[in-house]
């Protein structure tokens, strides 16, 4: 509590400062028993503090501090422990006043009294709060993302398939993808490395059946022009083990091709057959399950989908921008119509004749 002692004669002219900078009160302090109150809301807010006054209790909280008293009481609670005060809160018409060093030591400020001029010091270990501003900066935009979507999932978005092992793929509208920033997950594993990726797609098809449940494919990345994206579906697989198999194919691994050429197989009957096929700028791999296709500058990359006959003969004609010498990498994938499952792909190096 603050004890003014006789040499206060009235506290209307008892002057109060914030940090060194003078305090208007209005309604003006009130002095009982020697001690300084203060208008509620008056020091209190300019604290950082907030006041809640109802059915005659005022709970005050800041600076992790918290303090709660009561009209005409002299029990308060500080931070959960009880207290006692000198002197009760009390009200004069509609204001209401409070101890002015209890609550404001309890709010964690200090108090200092200058008798000779009268004036009640409080410390509340910053700067007080500017003043607003009225002229505020206008809001930052929120980060650019990219108009990359995606489009023709398979399966489709919230799709039951029959098949454990369905061929997962989808194409990008909107923007084509920069192939060496995309990260293909499944169920939350990253499954990057097996997934071929290009400008304008990723295909993946899962080495081993999937567990019967729903699953989530998430698709992250830049854009050609450097701005990021994300995209999701998801779909259910059911219990048919896949017996799709592609055979047959041609070219052989390691054969020499024109830039004009036919990609021919055997598949599942009516099977959707993908074919993919990209420059490289190093010596291709037939062993790597999946393969980054990168379109523009010296590299292309070229995309044929096509439907298997009745038989499962597939034939996709293929032309690529590529000169003599230049390394190819060839992907087969192939989805049965009925389970949607999908065969071992194929994937073979090839060279510009």
């Amino acid at each position: 509590m603050f004890a003014l002692g006789a040499a206060v004669a009235s506290a209307q002219s008892v002057g109060v400062t914030l940090n060194g900078a003078p305090v208007s009160l209005n309604p003006a302090p009130q002095e009982r028993a020697g001690r300084v109150f203060v208008p509620l809301r008056g020091v209190f807010e300019q604290l950082g503090a907030s006041v809640v006054y109802a059915n005659g209790t005022i709970n005050a909280q800041g600076h992790n501090h918290a303090v709660s008293l009561h009209i005409g009481s002299m029990q308060a609670t500080v931070d959960g422990q009880s207290e006692t005060l000198d002197v009760a809160p009390f009200i004069i018409g509609a204001s209401t006043y409070v101890p002015l060093r209890f609550v404001s030591q309890a709010l964690g400020a200090t108090v200092n009294y200058d008798a000779a001029n009268r004036i009640v010091a409080l410390s509340a270990g910053g700067p007080p709060p500017p003043p607003p501003n009225d002229n505020p900066p206008p809001p930052q935009a929120p980060p650019q993302r990219s108009p990359l979507t995606l489009r023709d999932e398979h399966p489709g978005r919230d799709m039951t398939v029959a098949s454990r092992r369905p061929t997962i793929d989808a194409r990008f509208a909107g923007a084509p993808a920069d192939p060496n920033s995309v990260r293909v997950f499944l169920d939350g594993l990253n499954v990057t490395d097996q997934a071929s990726r290009a400008p304008d797609g990723i295909v993946f098809t899962p080495p081993s059946d999937l567990e019967s449940e729903r699953h989530e494919v998430r698709v992250v990345g830049h854009d050609v022009n450097g701005l990021p994206f994300e995209a999701r579906w998801a779909f259910t697989s059911g219990t048919t083990e896949s017996r799709n198999t592609i055979s047959d194919v041609h070219p052989d691994d390691g054969a020499t091709v024109a830039p004009q050429f036919v990609v021919r197989g055997r598949t599942a009957p009516n099977a959707r057959v993908v074919v993919q096929v990209g420059t490289v700028s190093g010596p291709p791999r037939a062993d790597l399950l999946g393969a980054i296709f990168s379109g523009g500058g010296d590299n292309s990359t070229v995309r044929s989908e096509v439907i298997a006959d009745p038989n499962g003969v597939f034939s996709a004609p293929i032309s690529i921008a590529a000169h003599p010498g230049q390394q190819l990498r060839l992907v087969v994938d192939s989805t049965d119509p009925g389970s949607q499952g999908a065969a071992p792909r194929i994937v073979r190096a090839l060279t510009v004749q």
